[in-house]
């Protein structure tokens, strides 16, 4: 285990042993410590993989279905992700270097960079939907007190990006059980104030890491809805999970090319 994996699982087990309640949310430094515990919750320290299933659903088009490979390794911050299905979509896709997002077509060849507000082939999907959750990092939060979500009692977060950071929204609202620390909604605007997308993630799931010494969570089903055009929305299921470690190098545009061929 690396030295950055060793402090990591040691981080894990300090916010995982800390009580759910906190004293007093309104103390920048405690909300800080609540997304820094949403971020671990979800990073892995080591490899990851996952097979997911998306369904788009388009005003006036027929539904798509995707299926593609996820690929993290979050003690670097690189992200892949595979489309394997259909057959028209095979071989392309996305590949996170150095903090730049870049796009990859089989067809033509060429590799193109995008930004944080890429549609992910063309769905109400981007980037950080499947990458390791970067919140404390990107993002500065206040609290906006509790609400009821259905039958759950959330803690309601208004985040805002931080200074030089690329991130698809400025503003996110963010609604968290109190009793799980699972998100459970996501509303994200535009600088203007405009909402232009909700999610929900209405099941988490938990895997034990033997990289991190502790449980990794994902949330198992993600809805996405265009707040722009209202009929557009998006469902990604994640079907499976390995934690294994992956080929040293994977995470290059050499590899991604010879699995589009």
């Amino acid at each position: 285990m690396t030295l950055r994996n060793l402090l990591g699982a040691l981080f894990a087990a300090l916010l995982l042993a800390a009580p759910t309640a906190r004293a007093d949310l309104t103390d920048p430094a405690e909300i800080k410590k609540l997304l820094e515990t949403l971020d671990n919750r979800q990073r892995n320290g080591g490899d990851y993989k996952s097979l997911v299933y998306i369904e788009q659903k388009e005003k006036d088009k027929t539904d798509v279905v995707r299926e593609a490979v996820v690929y993290r390794r979050d003690e670097k911050d690189q992200l892949m992700i595979l489309m394997t299905k259909p057959k028209g979509e095979a071989g392309k896709g996305y590949l996170r270097l150095d903090k730049n997002l870049w796009s990859y077509d089989p067809n033509t060849g060429k590799w193109d960079r995008r930004t944080e507000r890429e549609r992910i082939a063309g769905t109400d999907s981007r980037r950080a939907d499947f990458d390791e959750s970067r919140l404390a990092e990107e993002l500065d939060g206040k609290f906006e007190g509790e609400e009821k979500l259905g039958k759950f009692t959330t803690w309601k977060l208004v985040l805002t990006a931080k200074p030089n950071v690329d991130v698809a929204y400025p503003v996110v609202h963010l609604w968290v059980e109190k009793d799980t620390n699972n998100i459970l909604k996501r509303q994200e605007f535009a600088l203007s104030g405009r909402l232009m997308r909700t999610s929900y993630f209405p099941k988490w799931m938990k895997l034990f890491s033997e990289s991190k010494k502790a449980d990794v969570w994902y949330p198992q089903e993600m809805r996405f809805y265009d707040e722009v055009e209202k009929t557009n929305s998006t469902v990604i299921v994640v079907k499976s999970v390995d934690l294994r470690s992956l080929e040293e190098n994977i995470f290059t545009k050499a590899w991604f090319e010879s699995k589009s061929r």
